[in-house]
């Protein structure tokens, strides 16, 4: 029996160099959106707008299977290159396979363990609070993120960022986008502490 075997970052980063050449307008546009339709098609998806998560047992195995095809014949696109990484369907298996089962976010008393949940598990799920990648103001960014954080329903913090660094902006690929995010780790980390949550998960 062969040995399962998922990709690795260097398998990532070569195929990203060789994959097919593609413009993002066309794998946005066409490739994805056409290859979507025939999978639906193919395994006759048909949601229901109501329900916002599927129960029934026949559409969610459906739905997989129809994710794990359109991995498989659409890839991922990479930006950097304009190209396709493409996968086997026994990588894909394989990499769902070796995926980790749970996931500790954060740290001593204050971290949480993340597990799968299905549609009609009774343990309720861990809350993200945080302005999520929204621009914060220098003055106000570590009161902001301390709001979220004393929330005794909020586990974990997804974070903002700074809109500006000493009054400069955090153009990327500059000095400035790297003091800002130094600044914004260290803001937040402020914020959970005054927060009494020190070792909150970020």
């Amino acid at each position: 029996m062969a040995i399962k075997r998922k990709i690795n970052v260097y398998d990532f980063y070569d195929r990203a160099k060789t994959g097919k050449k593609m413009t993002e307008l066309e794998w946005d546009s066409v490739v994805i959106p056409e290859t979507a339709a025939a999978l639906k098609q193919k395994y006759n998806i048909v949601m229901d707008k109501k329900v916002m998560i599927p129960e029934d047992p026949e559409l969610i195995n459906n739905l997989f299977k129809a994710g794990i095809d359109m991995l498989e014949q659409c890839g991922i696109y990479c930006t950097d290159t304009g190209r396709v990484i493409k996968y086997t369907r026994e990588e894909i298996l394989a990499g769902i396979e070796a995926a980790p089962y749970r996931v500790v976010i954060g740290e001593d008393t204050d971290a949480i363990v993340m597990t799968p949940r299905s549609f009609d598990d009774p343990k309720p799920p861990y809350i993200q609070g945080g302005p999520t990648g929204a621009p914060c103001s220098e003055e106000q960014f570590v009161a902001i993120h301390q709001s979220y954080a004393q929330e005794g329903l909020v586990d974990c913090i997804v974070n903002g960022v700074y809109q500006k660094i000493n009054g400069k902006d955090p153009t990327p690929n500059s000095p400035y986008e790297i003091a800002a995010v130094r600044a914004e780790c260290i803001g937040i980390r402020s914020a959970t502490m005054r927060a009494g949550r020190p070792g909150m998960g970020l």
